[in-house]
């Protein structure tokens, strides 16, 4: 022991050792934060009688005019928003704002095709986009090939 250093080393060690765990604690974790999600009881089992308004009920925008998508391929067989399975072939839409099951009549602006269509999902996911359309109309509506057209969509 030389000249009494020793001791006051080892216990400046231990308080920088004990600094730095107790420093780490407070980072080493991650904590699962749960989001209450509302879940859609179409229906069934006396949920709130909100969650599916009928067409007439709908007091939003009865006719719009932008752009719509098609989707199909990728999602043909999963699930959609409203619990049914989705099928590219089927004259159905997804909507982000509309009741499930209200009738819409998609016009395309350019050639002034038209089809009605059933919402069924909820979308498109995309900024600027109003409708995504299944692959059937999109079809009909003849923008397959082009995947967007400038549409009217009129709640029937």
């Amino acid at each position: 022991m030389q000249n009494g250093r020793e001791p006051r080393r080892g216990l400046w060690r231990v308080g920088l050792v004990i600094l730095l765990v107790l420093s780490m604690a407070g980072c080493g974790g991650f904590k699962i934060v749960r989001i209450p999600i509302p879940i859609p009881t179409f229906g069934i089992g006396g949920g709130d009688k909100t969650a599916r308004r009928s067409s007439e009920e709908y007091r939003g925008p009865k006719e719009q005019i932008g752009l719509a998508s098609w989707y199909g391929r990728e999602f043909h067989g999963k699930r959609t928003a409203s619990g049914e399975v989705f099928d590219m072939n089927a004259m159905t839409a997804a909507h982000p704002t509309l009741p499930f099951d209200t009738r819409v009549r998609v016009t395309n602006l350019e050639n002034r095709r038209s089809v009605v269509l059933r919402i069924n999902d909820r979308g498109p996911n995309v900024r600027g986009r109003i409708i995504d359309v299944s692959l059937a109309a999109a079809r009909k509506l003849d923008f397959e090939q082009q995947g967007l057209a400038q549409v009217k969509v009129e709640v029937n």
